[in-house]
């Protein structure tokens, strides 16, 4: 009997010592360590990579075109977690350049642990740093992406050439600015990533598309032949920025 009782006792505390061995290796649920969120964008025209090379592509209203320069600013940017609270970079301002491929990604650091569902980010360069005397960096005048202090941060810039433009050269600029009153062309959006990421002492990649074909065409249809130089704010200005809000998208997220 007693030796019963002691088969019986050692079967117990076997029984306990693996239970308490599963609880410790079990990993934690709730992620504790900042990690890195790594934003990647690709320009595209449709459904096609974005080339510089002479390639041609056609607009909404069917003229066919060239892209030679491709340019536009994104700012304050913030991924938002699923709880509602948001993550927000410091200084927050980028140029991307399709003819620089280091420009076309962003590395969000020390971005907090949690799960996350989104970003948001303002398509230009808010109206605090249009009017705030000389910038340095990406904000810097020597990139060519300023006007004057009264008019501001060209926000956008694509140019190349079409048939159906009736400037010199048959050429195409559109820069896009204007950061005042009812034709102000600041745009802040927000996606939805595919799925949630979770931030956990690592790094997740964010794959964003930015499809240059929708200048021209998702709200306001742009007739090459009668509209095929905006550079200065205004109407037109508006009215291109109110399709490039739509050109973003996002293609992956996860690790």
């Amino acid at each position: 009997m007693k030796k019963t009782i002691l088969q019986f006792s050692s079967l117990l505390c076997l029984l306990t010592l693996m239970a308490s061995c599963r609880k410790a290796d079990k990993p934690s649920s709730t992620p504790t360590s900042s990690g890195k969120v790594l934003l990647e964008f690709t320009n595209t025209v449709g459904g096609g990579a974005l080339k510089m090379d002479g390639s041609w592509y056609k607009n909404q209203n069917n003229d066919s075109f060239t892209v030679s320069k491709f340019n536009y600013y994104i700012s304050n940017i913030k991924v938002n977690k699923i709880d509602g609270t948001s993550y927000s970079e410091i200084e927050s301002y980028h140029l991307l350049q399709q003819s620089l491929s280091s420009s076309m990604n962003i590395t969000l650091s020390n971005v907090p642990a949690g799960v996350y569902n989104s970003i948001s980010y303002t398509i230009g360069v808010d109206s605090l740093r249009n009017v705030s005397g000389a910038q340095t960096g990406a904000l810097d005048p020597a990139n060519n992406m300023f006007w004057s202090w009264l008019s501001g941060y060209i926000m956008l810039k694509l140019e190349g050439v079409s048939p159906k433009s009736k400037s010199p050269g048959n050429e195409l600029a559109f820069h896009i600015g204007g950061f005042s009153g009812t034709n102000s062309v600041l745009k802040t959006i927000t996606i939805n990533f595919p799925n949630t990421i979770t931030v956990n002492g690592d790094s997740n990649h964010i794959h964003l598309n930015a499809d240059a074909l929708k200048l021209f065409g998702t709200t306001n249809v742009i007739d090459f032949s009668i509209n095929s130089s905006v550079t200065m704010p205004g109407v037109m200005a508006k009215k291109i920025s109110d399709n490039y809000q739509n050109m973003f998208s996002i293609s992956y997220a996860g690790k």
